[in-house]
């Protein structure tokens, strides 16, 4: 208690300090919440987000840190009864794609008393508008916080928001307090219920179920300790083998899934009746325009659950089925020849291994082998070796051409290939390492630190690659020859062309 009470003066201090010393010009056109916030202050957000204005960061903390607040107070999972008059609506990941949100709004009405939701995790990253959307979910939680429910989804999770462009976005929108933004919503994600358990009879989660999973132990863990998923806290094991006789249990917000029993309370049900499992995601055109719909579903006790589609994008609304699953293949494709063309030099050399008689060729089998083996991935190789090389009439495989039409555009034509292939393989994970050096934010970084995040790199991944490679490469990137060099730009020096046939259009993946 006394340790509680201190963390919330700690919270009085911090709301004091960064909030009440925030001042909003008279200049500002946006939104001015009023506290406490009523149903009026979430129609003010909504139609200034529609205007793409942005909030302002004094009330942006201030929404956070009252948040936080009730947040504590809830346990890890909320439950929820429904009843014909009050059906209650499931919405998936988001992921920052703001119009998504609106036309859930539009279709099935806003938060109230008599119509309340689940939000399931991952509101943020990849998308433009994420911090719109928390804002909207936070600011109708307080609102209604008996009847909007928040669980955490994996990229509720500052090190996923260093990778996936939340942290970005922040920075870019609030320069001056997006530091102090980013801290609180640390803070805040820890608190996140772990999930939502409706009549008794339905587990609204992001994560999978597994033979081992135990709500008993769930509903005990501590779950503020868990920070990032990236990085466990020491005790977890200690803490969560207390009285269960399952110890290998961890809490992991990884997947997107909802569990229905047979009616049984789910804290008593053997682990083999877990039955019937719905994933529901809310972002449609997620891999690109037309790629695919988004959904959500609404529950009420004793009537099956009702799925509702929809799609955004007016121009991709009427497009055909086969046309929408031609673009989320081709889609797919792309990614996956990004996969093959970052590990070429590895490649190579295990079809010039297969290819005793040096004839360039080798049997589907071969070819397909070597590709499962180097790349790790268990795919239908056989199926979709024709979207990937080209196949004699003797059905041999040409191996040379897995990487025709995309190549690594190289910043310094000297820089080996497998250098080259590493840096663009390990983009994502060099950036975490180089964003958790860079404290200032300041997107520069010296020769020295360059070196030692290279040597952590190597260490952690265990990647061989020649120092001298990568000290020369540095060096070249010291465009002004002052010592450091632009990291940011470093990394987007290395990228992706792919060159379609009949088209021969270049499209360019940039690293980051």
């Amino acid at each position: 208690l006394r340790h509680q009470f201190l963390e919330s003066e700690q919270d009085m201090r911090d709301r004091h300090d960064y909030v009440d010393l925030i001042d909003v010009p008279d200049s500002y056109n946006g939104p001015r919440l009023q506290f406490p916030l009523t149903c009026t202050d979430i129609d003010l957000l909504l139609e200034a987000f529609k205007e793409q204005q942005v909030l302002h960061a004094h009330y942006v903390l201030e929404v956070l840190f009252e948040t936080k607040k009730v947040l504590k107070q809830m346990p890890n999972f909320t439950h929820v009864q429904t009843s014909p008059s009050k059906e209650l609506t499931i919405c998936g990941d988001l992921h920052g794609k703001l119009d998504d949100l609106f036309m859930i709004f539009y279709k099935n009405g806003l938060p109230s008393e008599s119509n309340p939701y689940v939000f399931n995790g991952d509101f943020v990253d990849r998308g433009k508008y994420s911090i719109e959307i928390l804002m909207i979910l936070c600011v109708s939680f307080l609102v209604y916080p008996n009847d909007l429910h928040l669980n955490r989804g994996n990229h509720e999770d500052f090190m996923m928001n260093l990778r996936y462009g939340f942290t970005k976005e922040i920075l870019h929108k609030y320069k001056l307090h997006g530091k102090k933004i980013l801290q609180i919503l640390e803070e805040l994600y820890a608190w996140l219920p772990i999930g939502t358990i409706v009549d008794n009879e339905i587990l609204v989660i992001h994560g999978g179920i597994s033979e081992t999973t135990d709500l008993n132990l769930l509903h005990r863990v501590e779950r503020n300790k868990m920070k990032s998923v990236l990085i466990p806290p020491m005790e977890t094991n200690r803490d969560y083998d207390t009285d269960s006789k399952h110890n290998n249990v961890g809490v992991t917000f990884n997947a997107h899934g909802r569990i229905k029993t047979n009616g049984s309370p789910i804290e008593h049900l053997p682990k083999h009746e877990w039955e019937q499992v719905v994933t529901i995601f809310s972002a449609s055109n997620y891999y690109e325009e037309g790629s695919n719909r988004g959904a959500y579903i609404k529950l009420c006790s004793g009537t099956a659950p009702r799925f509702f589609q929809y799609q955004v994008t007016k121009a991709t609304c009427f497009q055909p089925l086969r046309q929408r699953v031609y673009t989320m293949e081709s889609s797919a494709i792309k990614i996956l020849k990004e996969r093959v063309i970052s590990r070429k030099s590895d490649l190579t050399r295990a079809f010039q291994l297969q290819d005793h008689r040096r004839s360039g060729k080798l049997s589907l089998s071969q070819w397909a082998f070597c590709m499962e083996n180097i790349l790790g991935l268990n795919l239908p190789w056989r199926s979709l070796s024709s979207n990937l090389v080209n196949i004699d009439k003797n059905g041999n495989v040409e191996y040379m051409s897995s990487f025709q039409n995309i190549h690594i555009e190289k910043p310094v034509q000297e820089a080996h290939s497998t250098l080259v292939e590493t840096l663009y393989r390990y983009r994502s994970d060099l950036e975490i390492i180089f964003n958790a050096i860079d404290t200032d934010h300041s997107g520069l970084i010296s020769m020295e630190e360059f070196r030692a995040m290279w040597k952590l790199f190597s260490s952690h991944y265990n990647v061989l690659i020649d120092d001298s490679q990568v000290n020369k490469l540095a060096n070249v990137m010291d465009l002004n020859k002052d010592g450091s060099i632009d990291f940011h730009e470093f990394l987007k020096a290395f990228y992706v062309v792919h060159r379609y046939e009949g088209l021969m259009k270049p499209d360019v993946t940039n690293l980051v």
